[in-house]
């Protein structure tokens, strides 16, 4: 039982630069207190003592401000980090060494009794800041859930999944000897050389359209020479300084 305790409370070590001792994570974290209590609420739930359990967990919620249902299911070194505002619902699973911050919210959207109305999550996900995954559905191995996302479909193992609502991105992760272990952990959920795919669209237009008005001023220019007529190019740099502008604007 100790051994599982420790395991727990180095893989916060692990994962929290602010960590800097086991007592500290021991007395201090209100999220590994909210597991540690759960695990006592989750038991007597499935005794039948399913009033006790309710009380525990609400007795839970009281002290760490974190509401976990007795009937939610929840892996080893699960961290909450922070921890506030997370609601977890009755028909969750939470895989082992999954990390969930602040905010999070992993609820039902089904009315039905005796069904699977809330998420399940895969080993080694994190779900960031102000997150809402909602429905029964499964957080693939290793996903990542960006802060504010709005869940409400299955995301494949690795990927990331942004924005309200979501939408899915595939990571190029870092290729580094340290990212093939496990002890590799993304805080916040923050994946490297990744873009929202709506601003990538949009970089790709605008890059094309001013490669389109570089074409037309040359077809100006050369039929101008054929005509001896002057070119009138104001109106095209006018354009494509418009569009460096919003361009530069999207990088920020």
């Amino acid at each position: 039982m100790f051994n599982s305790l420790f395991d727990q409370v180095d893989s916060i070590i692990a994962r929290d630069p602010a960590a800097r001792n086991r007592l500290e994570v021991i007395t201090c974290y209100q999220g590994l207190h909210a597991v540690w209590l759960h695990r006592i609420s989750h038991f007597l739930w499935n005794l039948g003592l399913k009033w006790i359990a309710r009380v525990l967990s609400m007795l839970s919620r009281f002290i760490t401000g974190i509401e976990i249902h007795p009937g939610a299911k929840i892996g080893r070194r699960v961290f909450l980090d922070h921890g506030l505002g997370i609601v977890i619902g009755e028909t969750t699973d939470i895989g082992d060494d999954c990390t969930i911050y602040q905010g999070v919210t992993l609820g039902g959207t089904s009315l039905y009794k005796g069904v699977k109305r809330h998420p399940t999550l895969g080993k080694g996900v994190v779900v960031s800041a102000g997150a809402k995954v909602l429905g029964g559905f499964t957080v693939g191995d290793g996903a990542r859930i960006g802060s504010n996302a709005v869940v409400l479909k299955e995301i494949p193992a690795g990927a990331t999944a942004v924005g309200i609502p979501a939408r899915i991105l595939h990571p190029d992760l870092p290729q580094s000897a340290e990212s093939k272990t496990k002890e590799y952990f993304s805080a916040y959920g923050v994946t490297p050389n990744v873009d929202d795919p709506v601003s990538m669209a949009l970089k790709g237009l605008i890059d094309a359209t001013i490669m389109q008005e570089a074409k037309i001023a040359q077809l100006e220019k050369a039929l101008s020479k054929l005509s001896n007529t002057p070119t009138e190019t104001s109106a095209d740099s006018d354009t494509k300084r418009d569009l460096d502008a919003i361009k530069e604007w999207l990088k920020e």
